[in-house]
């Protein structure tokens, strides 16, 4: 029977608008392909343009679809971005005749230690040189891969989420279901209820970004973790300003450390000028602090008031908002790469040179070998692609990574002790040095009880260079429906954690650390915490699946095209 959907993607193709429309409520219809990848990010996109070069090489048919719980492709990437062309060369050698949205070479770049009122010049690391990079939108480049893959053959269905693995008899995963639409609060349908589809592919690839839901599953479900240290994360944050043109030194780069964070906790920021008078400014905060009290939106707003930092933007307009996680442990927290039926790439896996601040080429060239891999394995009647993670590990990503796999890792030594060994790998050993450090823990244990800790009193936000987070909020452009069910979910295991152990003993760390303020405590007349979940507010940063104590929150996927709507992010 015909049932009307709502909230669908203008960009949906007629086909599947029809099929997910036309279904009976106790079914799923199926569609079939050869690959369906899940994540219209730069890995997921450079997967399926791959395929489809490869299939057309050999003159043969090949089916590719990518699912994006966006509401368009790049509506939900966030990124820096000083973006290395050395996987977009090997993908599309002739971009620039096609007008890949790289307009910007980077030129100028500086390094500096800041107090809190002065910027002490460093000397720049070689893995964070940029001679022959480019300051982009990272969004703007997954825009037009989008189109660079429709060209090919490649269907993308955004604003549909994958919210479901599905696995067959023999317990190998034989594709995924996108979630059912028009759920009420309470999970039972709507009058605009319709059921979810199945993409049922010979080969699942998971490019959902950092801390993906599905790929979180999968990791579990075949223990692809067995053999690596636990991921540790940071918090990116980051505003786009128009500035005066006085000020705009388009390529110019400037990186920084050190004040307003304290000595033991790991960050930095970056600002970028880009063309049109723009600059990136972001902040990244280490998730394994240990302060309860540390607010990382608060440190952000706190460093635009450095006087080196200030004078960019007085006079500017800040005109877009986001935060989103980053991998940050290195080649030693890479997982298994593949599963029965299916792989991982990209941040996904966890694919990040943490030193150089870069991950997207690195996720676009997993996609390609991935491809490659799979282009390999043919009809072959094993269901896992095994050579995947072979190729990974005899390219230049793997022994890219390695070079710098001590450097977040030996910040357990301290600031000093940090910058004293990151100093020596960079500039002696060339990363080359006979041991490998280690994390054995997960951020969600790194949290210090509040007894041990002061209260933080942060600066009154002014409106013109400082926000309040509601305000800025608004910037991200995010948007749930007000009646569908919560995406964010307290594990039933965990149910007596908010209000006994995180409210209690950390202070209600998830009230700071979480960027959209969707964590509140309302406190009742009997003096009762009672944890309150405005899932409204989420930009999909993934924080609080990382930094909860005892990650006490599962981060499932919204109905389709919820979340943020990045512009040129």
């Amino acid at each position: 029977m015909l049932r009307k959907c709502t909230r669908l993607s203008p960009y949906i193709s007629s086909r599947f608008l029809r099929r997910f429309c036309t279904m009976d409520l106790e079914e799923r219809e199926v569609m079939e392909y050869d690959c369906v990848i899940v994540g219209a990010g730069p890995a997921g996109l450079s997967t399926a343009i791959r395929l489809k070069q490869l299939a057309e090489k050999k003159g043969e048919e090949y089916n590719v679809c990518i699912i994006e719980k966006g509401a368009e492709v790049g509506s939900h990437i966030l990124s820096g971005n000083v973006f290395n062309p050395k996987a977009l060369d090997e993908l599309i050698p002739n971009w620039k005749e096609l007008g890949a949205p790289l307009d910007t070479p980077a030129k100028d770049e500086h390094l500096y230690y800041l107090t809190s009122t002065l910027a002490i010049p460093m000397p720049v690391p070689p893995q964070m040189h940029n001679e022959g990079n480019y300051i982009i939108s990272l969004g703007n480049l997954c825009r037009w891969l989008g189109e660079q893959a429709e060209e090919l053959g490649v269907e993308i269905y955004p604003g549909f989420a994958a919210s479901e693995v599905l696995f067959d008899d023999e317990g190998a995963v034989k594709g995924i279901a996108t979630g059912d639409m028009g759920l009420q609060k309470d999970g039972t349908p709507g009058t605009n209820f319709a059921r979810g589809m199945e993409i049922h592919a010979k080969h699942t690839v998971l490019g959902e970004g950092c801390r993906g839901s599905l790929s979180e599953q999968i990791m579990k479900q075949f223990n692809l973790r067995e053999n690596c240290d636990p991921q540790s994360y940071g918090l990116g944050l980051k505003e786009v300003w128009n500035v005066d043109p006085a000020k705009s030194k388009p390529g110019t780069i400037i990186h920084s450390m050190g004040w307003p964070l304290s000595m033991n906790t790991y960050g930095g920021a970056f600002l970028y000028h880009t063309n049109d008078n723009q600059v990136f400014v972001g902040f990244v905060v280490g998730l394994d602090y240990e302060d309860p009290y540390l607010n990382p939106y608060e440190e952000f707003q706190k460093f635009k008031t450095h006087p080196k930092i200030k004078e960019i933007f007085e006079g500017g307009e800040c005109v877009s908002y986001g935060a989103r996680c980053i991998n940050e442990g290195g080649v030693q927290a890479l997982p298994k790469l593949t599963f029965p039926g299916g792989m991982m790439i990209g941040c996904s896996a966890g694919f990040l040179n943490v030193p150089a601040i870069k991950g997207s080429h690195y996720a676009m060239k997993t996609g390609m070998i991935a491809a490659d891999s799979i282009m390999q394995h043919g009809e072959n009647d094993a269901k896992e692609v095994a050579k995947y993670e072979e190729n990974v590990k005899s390219s230049w990503v793997y022994s890219e990574l390695e070079a710098v796999r001590n450097v977040k890792p030996s910040f357990k030594f301290g600031q000093l002790g940090f910058m004293a060994h990151s100093g020596f790998s960079s500039f002696i050993s060339k990363g080359k040095e006979p041991w490998t450090l280690h994390n054995f823990h997960r951020d969600c244990q790194t949290t210090r009880p509040a007894s041990g800790y002061q209260p933080k009193k942060y600066p009154k936000k002014d409106g013109k260079l400082t926000f309040d987070i509601l305000t800025n909020l608004q910037r991200a452009n995010t948007y749930h429906e007000p009646d569908e069910p919560s995406h964010l979910k307290i594990k039933p295991e965990f149910s007596q954690i908010p209000q006994h152990v995180s409210y209690q003993e950390y202070a209600a760390p998830e009230t700071r650390f979480c960027p959209a303020k969707v964590y509140e405590y309302v406190v009742d007349e009997k003096g009762t915490p009672k944890l309150v979940i405005n899932s409204q507010n989420c930009i999909h940063c993934k924080c609080c699946s990382i930094k909860m104590p005892s990650e006490y929150i599962n981060w499932t996927v919204p109905q389709g095209a919820g979340g943020p709507k990045y512009a040129n992010m």
